[in-house]
């Protein structure tokens, strides 16, 4: 039987009202208290860095869900992380930590922040890294593959393969292994455990999921350091919006069916704008803005986000909230 998070069978009784912080890409930060704050996940979508003018009626319900019973998941593990509980359907309660660009103006060994860097776990082929290997820009070996192996999209890593990102930067950059250290302001025992971490997290993502049908193709994940100085999970990870899934019966036969935002982002590739969205870029020209998603698009990106969840979760999707509309 799926486990349902515990939050949703029992919320909290009413607390004062939250205090707006700032808006992220596709959720809303609340003050609480000193020590607590309030995402509410909203039913934007973005690409790319870039904010699409529609909204997808159930998407903020189902990351909200679907990342409460994952952080469920890290508790059975053993993995500290910060969520408390979900407050609603769409939003959830967090351990609050310093949001700062350079941590270590926090002091020698700093403590209770975010460290600002996006940490990437990939076990297949695909999504910006298919990309820089059709543009010649990393090679076999560097992947964990024989030299000069011509590699084909969809091929499963040697080993799992991990990229480490800015995250408070407006666009995210690929980093060294030193930059990031000296970046995200840790030492290497620490950005180890971070590795492990991720692995452990994952091997339980693949257990839950691969026999309802589907594989963990890749994810990102994010990480602080709480008050006592230790590691923790935190922000929100294995929804269709942080993490990629194909079908696993598919793939066995040779094709690779997304259950994932890759969708929206072939959308957008097969329309021609990310070739000029990224030409802008290398340029430094002013960026296009993104066209909105076609009305039938929309409907079928929320039913992607529903299916998802039920994918995931196993939990049939009964809607706890009402959905937005799309303009």
């Amino acid at each position: 039987m799926p486990r349902v998070p515990r939050s949703e069978a029992a919320p909290p009784a009413a607390s004062a009202e939250p205090r707006y912080l700032r808006r992220g890409k596709v959720k809303e930060i609340y003050e609480v208290s000193p020590t607590e704050l309030e995402f509410r996940f909203t039913n934007d979508i973005s690409v790319f860095d870039k904010h699409i003018p529609n909204e997808i009626p159930y998407k903020g319900e189902t990351l909200a869900r679907t990342a409460a019973f994952w952080f469920e998941l890290c508790t059975r593990e053993g993995v500290p992380h910060h969520f408390l509980r979900l407050s609603s359907p769409t939003s959830m309660r967090v351990r609050r930590v310093q949001v700062v660009p350079k941590p270590r103006t926090l002091g020698p060994r700093p403590k209770n922040y975010l460290i600002p860097l996006e940490v990437i776990v990939r076990y297949y082929v695909a999504g910006s890294i298919w990309d820089r290997i059709k543009a010649g820009s990393v090679r076999p070996e560097d992947l964990g593959f024989p030299r000069a192996k011509p590699i084909e999209y969809g091929a499963k890593f040697p080993q799992p393969f991990l990229e480490l990102t800015t995250k408070l930067e407006p666009v995210d950059r690929l980093l060294t292994t030193a930059e990031a250290l000296e970046l995200a302001a840790i030492d290497r025992r620490q950005l180890e455990e971070i590795r492990e971490m991720c692995f452990k997290i994952d091997r339980g993502i693949s257990a839950e999921i691969e026999p309802r049908g589907l594989l963990h193709v890749d994810g990102k994940k994010e990480f602080a350091i709480d008050s006592d100085g230790r590691l923790m999970v935190v922000d929100t990870f294995g929804t269709a919006d942080e993490d990629r899934f194909w079908d696993k019966g598919a793939y066995e036969h040779g094709r690779t069916v997304d259950f994932s935002k890759e969708f929206v982002r072939q959308h957008y590739r097969t329309t021609g704008y990310y070739d000029q969205l990224m030409a802008a870029r290398t340029a430094k020209r002013e960026e296009p803005p993104i066209p909105p998603l076609p009305p039938l698009l929309v409907d079928e990106v929320s039913r992607l986000y529903t299916t998802v969840f039920e994918r995931l979760t196993g939990v049939p999707f009964t809607p706890l909230s009402v959905p937005s509309k799309s303009p």
